[in-house]
C-alpha cells in the first residue's frame, strides 16, 4: 500500500460541503504542508560554500521576475554591488550565524540573507523578508562589474 492513502472514515471538507474520506484528506494536507516546508527549509550555504561559489565571479539576481542587482564578489570578501549602469557601491561580506551579510561604504547597516542551492545557482531570501521574496541567481561571468570612478570624464 505504498503511496496510498487509507481510507478509514470520512470527514467533510468545508469548501465544497462533501465528504472526502479522512484518511485521504490527512494524506492531502501532509502531502500540502511537506510541499511548503521543502521550498522553505532549504539548508543554507555556510560561509566557506558561499565564498567558494561567488569569488571571482559577478552574480546577476532578479527578484519577482525582474533584475534586483549586480554585485560583484571580489577576494577577502569585499563586493561592488549595483543596481544601476555605471554606479556602484563598494562593501564586504560576513558570515552571521546562518547568513551571509553585506555592508555597503554608503550605508554601514547590516543586510543579511540566507543563501541555498537551487539548481547549481544561488537563491537567497532577506532575513527580514517572508518567503516567496527569494532572490534568484540569473547569470554568472568572470567579467568585472562596469564601476567607473567618481568625476570620470569632468
Amino acid at each position: 500500500m505504498a503511496g496510498r492513502c487509507p481510507a478509514p472514515a470520512r470527514m467533510w471538507v468545508s469548501d465544497r460541503m462533501r465528504f472526502v474520506p479522512h484518511g485521504r484528506a490527512a494524506c492531502l494536507c501532509l502531502a500540502v504542508l511537506a510541499t511548503t516546508a521543502s521550498a522553505s527549509a532549504q539548508t543554507p550555504l555556510a560561509a566557506e560554500e558561499f565564498e567558494a561559489h561567488v569569488t571571482g565571479k559577478t552574480l546577476t539576481y532578479s527578484q519577482f521576475g525582474t533584475l534586483f542587482g549586480i554585485e560583484e564578489y571580489l577576494p577577502g570578501r569585499q563586493v561592488r554591488w549595483s543596481v544601476a549602469e555605471n554606479q556602484c557601491q563598494y562593501g564586504s561580506w560576513y558570515p552571521q550565524g546562518s547568513a551571509i551579510c553585506f555592508v555597503y561604504e554608503y550605508d554601514p547597516t547590516p543586510h543579511c540573507w540566507t543563501f541555498w542551492m537551487e539548481g547549481g545557482a544561488l537563491a537567497a531570501l532577506s532575513v527580514d523578508s517572508q518567503p516567496g521574496a527569494e532572490l534568484y541567481e540569473v547569470d554568472s561571468t568572470d567579467k568585472p562589474l562596469a564601476c567607473p570612478g567618481p568625476d570620470v570624464g569632468v
